[in-house]
């Protein structure tokens, strides 16, 4: 199979090149460009079409969400996997509502960064454990009422929807999901933007807390 295209930016030259040897050790990833900052990040993006963007939050002139946004915009296919020494809640929100499919801590487990990249390159979402519990905090408020508010939205759904949604709660990529009920992967595709559209979100992280606060089987 082909290795995973990720394009790196950073503007620190020394956290690129630790990112970069990190990534190297996994012979499914390949980094194909770099960048210092974030126009240099969206025409790499352009010229690559990475499957992967791995984008440092603060960068000079164009920053990382907003160039991550940008890269969403011009690169749909391309997924955007935040990396941060920053542990902020309102980067992590903005950077989810943008669109992001995963967010990672530069201080964070090494490992975390190729499990985060083949990820979101198969269709899911990362988040490292610190981010998870916040970004929880973040879009759960009051439990009671969040659980009837998330039951009441998820009514829409069909049971197969509902289902797909339980197994994306479980942090299920498509391909996990096609596998699991012996579907083709394009029609599980399908099957989420219909979700994600019935559900009015913008992401699969914000679907997958959706079907947390529902209770859904296996997401809870």
């Amino acid at each position: 199979m082909r290795a995973i295209r990720v394009v790196l930016a950073d503007d620190e030259p020394l956290i690129r090149a630790g990112v970069r040897t990190i990534l190297a050790s996994d012979s499914g990833i390949d980094v194909v460009a770099e960048a210092a900052d974030g126009r240099a990040l969206v025409e790499a993006v352009r010229a690559h079409r990475p499957e992967v963007a791995l984008v440092d939050i603060r960068m000079p002139g164009l920053d990382g969400l907003a160039a991550a946004s940008e890269v969403r915009r011009i690169a749909p296919g391309t997924a955007v996997l935040i990396m941060t020494s920053f542990g902020a809640d309102e980067y992590v929100a903005r950077a989810l509502g943008d669109g992001a499919a995963g967010f990672l801590l530069k201080t964070g487990d090494p490992r975390e960064f190729s499990l985060g990249v083949r990820a979101v390159a198969e269709g899911g979402a990362y988040l490292s454990p610190p981010v998870a519990a916040r970004v929880i905090r973040e879009f759960a408020g009051d439990r009671l009422s969040r659980s009837a508010a998330a039951r009441e939205r998820i009514a829409v759904l069909t049971n197969r929807e509902r289902e797909m949604l339980a197994l994306v709660g479980e942090g299920m990529s498509n391909a996990g999901i096609a596998a699991r009920l012996h579907l083709a992967e394009g029609s599980v595709k399908t099957y989420m933007s219909t979700i994600m559209a019935k559900l009015g979100v913008p992401n699969r992280v914000r679907a997958a807390v959706i079907a947390h606060e529902a209770g859904l089987s296996g997401a809870g």
